[in-house]
């Protein structure tokens, strides 16, 4: 009769060695299964829109409920020059939409640079290619960091036409428009956030607001 062999006498203590050397290096090279990427959870307001219609502004639109208007506090406005510059506010989500108008033909006062750095003020007459190119230059200031830059043309249900710019990267504003009718009224929109500029993590928000924005937009009409 066969005897079956002794496996303890079989495996020398060289081997047993190499055994347990094998199997660690196995448990320590495992497959590793990263996370998926993901957002901090936000829970954003429900979409409510109420309407901006102040006596004596040459604009009205409808904005989100859950944001509050306030007299933008710029330099030039704070002497008189822009009165009907405003800006959308969300406390909640830490982030201002920032609205300038202008009346083409008429004249305002721009922050010149001087040669030395400092700034000077300068009127200047409105003109609509000017408040165009300014628009372009504005948002391309962010073309060091933005991974790209994009503009489409809007023509919005109440007949206004305008550029909507969208940016990509770590930028201080991914979103900004203009609309015209080219021969009297000029508004500028731009998107900002009181936090250091991080595209993943201000993606939700960013594309939360951008609806908000299109619909601003979209209700836009002049007086």
């Amino acid at each position: 009769m066969n005897k079956l062999p002794d496996v303890n006498n079989n495996l020398s203590i060289p081997s047993i060695l190499f055994l347990l050397s094998f199997l660690f290096f196995i448990s320590c090279n495992s497959t590793y299964t990263s996370k998926k990427q993901g957002y901090y959870k936000i829970d954003f307001p429900k979409r409510e829109y109420v309407k901006f219609d102040k006596q004596g502004f040459p604009y009205s639109f409808e904005y989100p409920a859950y944001a509050v208007i306030e007299q933008d506090s710029d330099y030039s406005n704070q002497k008189g020059n822009d009165p009907y510059s405003i800006n959308v506010d969300f406390p909640a989500l830490n982030g201002k939409i920032y609205i300038t108008y202008k009346v083409i033909g008429e004249t305002s006062v721009y922050q010149v640079k001087n040669a030395g750095g400092g700034y000077r003020d300068s009127i200047g007459k409105n003109i609509f290619q000017n408040l165009v190119n300014d628009c372009y230059n504005l948002t391309y200031k962010n073309d060091v960091k933005a991974n790209s830059i994009e503009d489409s043309i809007m023509h919005t249900p109440n007949n206004i036409t305008g550029i909507f710019f969208r940016l990509s990267g770590s930028v201080a504003t991914a979103k900004q428009f203009f609309l015209s009718d080219t021969t009297h009224n000029f508004l500028r929109g731009a998107l900002y956030f009181d936090a250091t500029p991080n595209e993943d993590s201000l993606r939700p928000v960013n594309d939360f607001l951008q609806e908000d924005m299109k619909h601003i937009i979209n209700t836009l009409q002049w007086k």
